[in-house]
Formats: structure tokens, sequence, C-alpha cells
């Protein structure tokens, strides 16, 4: 289908609050206000005809582009080159804190000619609440406002707009040397635009680069892969929820597993799964305000755990900490590639996914031990939640991968049930707490219930689930863990087996559609998650000269500013919601761990 850019196509900018995803050829196809779950304005990202989109691109039929980020920031640079001569776009949206001269939260493009000539035509075509919404325009002597019913955006710039069918169009003409600036920000519904002088975009592009490269000179990352680790963390920061500190998923909702399939979800919420991975990627960077502030987060959804259905916490919350995320489609977006169905919200929150309760209580761990001590009143509560999951952990669940076909004893909710109830144990013998002696009984049954029934003897592994013969990548956390060590033969002979049934050039699937019908249509690509997760257990295992290769390979896979999406297709394709801050956690994980053992 036509008028679709691959996803590798895209870098992403953002304010801390959401974020903007620029294509390769100067368009805005992803661009939700204010916040990262709010209504799309632009998403041609999911409907290129009836989407929106923001594009300041050339007029010229033939050209070529290229991009990069302004280095340590996340300042994106699109580069034009055409026949007549060549251009750049610097893309950013302004930050609270960067500088009190410059208003936060405001979408800057500003194009500058490089040598030559260069024409360029702007289209500004928003679609208001997912394209659902009607908008009218009011015209100002240096710029537009668009109005919706419950939002308005101004655009203030240098060119006279063309105004049809609601749209914004102009034509500018810059000789080298030259440059011209385009402002968009939310207003109220009387805002007079104003446009921005060069020297104060300028300005404000400076302040921008500076509070991103502060920022960054905290990471204590000095390894092998600095470039790609750096480019992961300032991913993880634009991806955090600045009032909350809560780290969403992905930026983008129902990018597809597979072009055309319909394993397409809303990402655009946190997940307590994530907590122990952000916490231990931004502690190990020594990023310890980020770290504080999801710890801060977190303490409050347990804190507010009573009468959440089937468990005290939610799968996923939104990055407010609501837990009402309602599933609905959006019929009439035709998806990214003709990818039905568009999804808002996501049901998984409602399901039974028991491995979140070890994955919480290990990042209580991990904060406790690497950054401050756990508060009494929090502990009472995280105490509560552990006598639950000691009645509740040999319950079938719906599993980490939420799947949709059905409950399971699913042996990685057995595992982090595990966790949980080691990791309590641990924080209270640390810190002298109060700890049940049941917690240590419970633990070792666990202990015991997965390696007599996740073990299966027949095919020498550990498998998804109770009396299945199926493999999970999931597994391969069980040495990360520390539930088993990394060279006990029982592992071993699992890490063979995955390698053999899972591993594709590195690139790792989740476990076999095909031979475990999850109650979903289509198949799916590898995901970057596991295959990092990989590089990490063959490091563990002593298999130095794999892992590396593996994760050399790896980094061959991200695109061409080192950002990841959730899937790998095929043909190395990009595929599912981008980027993710999942893959971005795991490639710090693994990098970090590799080069400890590597030396």
């Amino acid at each position: 289908m036509g008028g679709y850019l691959p996803i590798a196509e895209y870098g992403v900018i953002g304010d801390l609050h959401t974020v903007a995803l620029v294509g390769t050829n100067g368009s805005i196809d992803w661009f939700c206000t204010p916040y990262f779950d709010s209504p799309s304005v632009f998403g041609a990202l999911l409907d290129a005809q009836k989407g929106g989109r923001f594009r300041i691109s050339p007029t010229a039929e033939q050209y070529q582009s290229k991009q990069l980020y302004f280095p340590d920031t996340n300042i994106l640079i699109t580069r034009f080159l055409t026949p007549d001569g060549v251009g750049e776009l610097q893309d950013c949206m302004t930050v609270e804190g960067a500088d009190d001269s410059v208003d936060p939260h405001q979408l800057l493009r500003r194009v500058h000619c490089v040598r030559g000539e260069m024409e360029l035509q702007i289209e500004v075509a928003p679609r208001f609440d997912y394209a659902r919404e009607e908008h009218r325009l009011r015209v100002h002597e240096e710029g537009v406002v668009f109005l919706g019913r419950s939002l308005a955006l101004s655009l203030a710039g240098p060119a006279p707009f063309d105004l049809r069918d609601g749209d914004a169009h102009a034509t500018i003409t810059l000789s080298e040397g030259e440059s011209a600036t385009f402002l968009m920000r939310r207003c109220s519904r009387d805002f007079t635009p104003r446009r921005m002088p060069e020297v104060e975009a300028e300005s404000a592009l400076r302040a921008t680069g500076v509070y991103w490269r502060s920022w960054l000179s905290q990471s204590r990352y000095r390894g092998r892969w600095r470039e790609m680790v750096q480019r992961s963390a300032l991913t993880l920061k634009l991806l955090t929820f600045q009032p909350t500190g809560a780290i969403i998923a992905s930026p983008t909702t129902s990018l597809p597993e597979i072009a055309g399939g319909s394993r397409n979800w809303d990402y655009r919420f946190t997940w307590i799964r994530d907590a122990a991975f952000s916490l231990y990627g931004l502690l190990r960077l020594g990023f310890s305000e980020e770290a504080a502030a999801f710890m801060d987060w977190l303490t409050m959804r347990f804190r507010e755990s009573e009468g959440r259905g089937e468990g005290p916490l939610q799968v996923l919350y939104g990055i407010d900490g609501h837990s009402k995320l309602t599933e609905q489609t959006l019929d009439h977006l035709e998806g990214y590639l003709g990818s039905k169905p568009v999804r808002i919200g996501n049901a998984a929150a409602e399901q039974l996914q028991l491995d979140i309760y070890g994955e919480l209580i290990d990042s209580v761990y991990l904060y406790n031990k690497y950054g401050a001590p756990i508060y009494h009143d929090a502990w009472e509560d995280l105490s509560e939640i552990v006598e639950w999951l000691c009645d509740n952990w040999n319950r079938p669940d719906d599993g980490i991968w939420e799947t949709r076909g059905g409950m399971k004893d699913f042996t990685y909710s057995r595992l982090m049930s595990w966790v949980a109830l080691d990791r309590a144990i641990r924080i209270g013998r640390d810190r002298g707490l109060p700890a049940s002696q049941r917690w240590y009984v419970v633990r070792d049954e666990i202990y015991r219930h997965i390696m007599d029934r996740g073990w299966n003897e027949s095919r020498k592994a550990f498998v998804q689930y109770h009396g299945s013969d199926v493999l999970d990548a999931s597994l391969l956390l069980m040495p990360l863990v520390l539930f088993i060590a990394p060279k006990d033969p029982r592992w071993l002979s699992t890490l063979d087996a995955i390698s053999r049934e899972l591993v594709s050039d590195s690139l790792v699937y989740r476990y076999n559609v095909a031979a475990s019908p999850d109650g979903l249509d289509g198949t799916e690509g590898t995901f970057s998650i596991c295959s990092f997760w990989y590089v990490e257990a063959l490091a563990r295992a002593g298999r130095l000269d794999d892992a590396r290769v593996a994760f050399e390979k790896m980094l061959t896979y991200a695109n061409h500013l080192g950002l990841y999406s959730e899937e790998i297709g095929p043909s190395g394709e990009l595929l599912g919601n981008f980027p993710q801050a999942f893959t971005h956690l795991a490639l710090i994980s693994a990098a970090v761990n590799l080069d400890r053992r590597l030396g």
C-alpha cells in the first residue's frame, strides 16, 4: 500500500510529556498531545490518507535524505540533498527546565539551507482525536490557529499560508545560509501566533541541546558499546513522563507484529513488568534521579493495591497511575499498511499475570540495594502483596506474553513468583525488617514445583507451561534472576534447545506460535528483547564468543539512528510499536554484563 514509510525510517523527538515521529521524508506522521496517551493530532502512521501529518520537504521530485541526531542529544537532523542544493531540517521539542527564556512543550522545526538553493513545501494537516473530530481555522498575520473541540494548536512561520480544506500549505525558497523556523504549540482559543526570530530559534535549539548533553553526562557507562548504550539511555529518557516518572512501553499504538496482521496493540502505558528492567538500567548507568521518580510511581501502585479484581495489582497503568484502560477499536482507520484493527486502550490490564509481582518486588529489591532504603509503610503494604502471592502463586494465568487463548500454568509466572518471595526475603534480611517464616516455605515450594513440573524430561528443557513440550524465550531469564546456576546441566540443555528451535541468526522468537496457539490470528516476527536476553544468557554460561557475535549482530538490526522496535521481521524489517523501551533496557543490560565478562 502506498503512502507508508518503513517503520525503520523514523526518528523520534520529545519533551518528556509526549513525542513526535519524524520520517526521513520530513513528515511528522505520529504526534499525540499533550501527553503520550492523548488522542493523535498527526496520525498518518496509521492511515496515510485520513490520519494527518506535518510535512516539510523539498519540492524537487528527486532528492536524497539522511537522518542523524545532533551528538548526545534528542535533536533530530534530517538532511535533504537535491540537484540544486543541500538543506537541513532541525527538529526538536523544547523541554521544561532547559532554559527559562524558552517556553517548554513547543514543536520547533527549523529549516536551514547549507549549500546552493532549496525550495521546500510545507503541509500542515492536523486530524484531531484520531481523525474523528472536525476542526476549523483562524488566520493571523504570522500564522494559523487550528481549533478542535477540545484542543487548539497554533502554527507560526515566515511563509504566507495557503488554506485549503482545513489544512495549511506553503512554499518557501531558501538560499545558502538562510533559515526559516516553524513553531507549533498548544494554545488558548484566542491565542495570536508569533513568529520565532531566527536568533531565538538558534537559542532554543542550543538550550535544548545543552539540556540533553547535561543529562547524558551523568551516565557512568564507559564500555565498548558506548554510542549504542547512550542512544538507548536518551531514548528511555524520551519515553519518561516527567510529571510522574513513569516510563511508557512505547509511544505508538497498533503498529503490527507482521504487516497486514491483527496483532496490533496500544503500548502507550506503563507495565509493572518493565519496572525491574527500568530501575536496573537506570541505576547501572547512574541515573539515580530517574530511578527514584519511577520508584515513587511504583510505590504508589502497590500502596493503592486493594480492590483490583484478579489481584492486588494491574498488569499496566496509565502514565499518571490511572487504572481504567478500556480497549476499543478505531474502525475508520485502515492501520499501518492496512493492518487492522487500530486499537486504543489495552484489555491486558484486566488479565491475571502473576509474573508482575516478581518483577515489582525485584525492582524494590534493586532500589533498596542501589538507591534508597524502603520506608516502613511501603514495606507493610508490600508485605500484604507477598502474603497474597503466597496464597495465589499456583493459579493458572495469562502469562507474560498476554496471550488470549486461555489461562495456563506458565513456568515463567512460577519463576517470577519465586523471585517475588526470594527478593522479599532478601530485603527483610538485609534491612532487618519483619518477614514471615511462611515466605521461606513458599519460596522453596515454588522452586521444587518448577524443577518438577516446569521441566520436561523427554525434551531435556524447561518448557512454556506444565505438561507442554513448547519452548519459551522468557525462560532465558532463569539464570539472569539467579533461579538457576548459569552452567547447571539442566539450564545448558534448555539453552541449547532454545538455540536450536527459537534462534535465527541471533534473532529470537518468543515461542513457536504454530506449536502453541495463543488465541490470536497470524504469525509474528522475532522479539528484540528476547534476543538481548539470549546474549546475556550466553555470556553468563561462559559462551563469550557466541554472546559477543550475537550482540554485534543485533546492533546491525537497529535503524539508522540506533532505535529498535518491538520485533524484527524475516527480512530484517522493524515491526511492532516503535521505539520500544523494553528492548533498549535489555540492550543496556546485555552491554553492561557482556562488558564485565569480557574484562
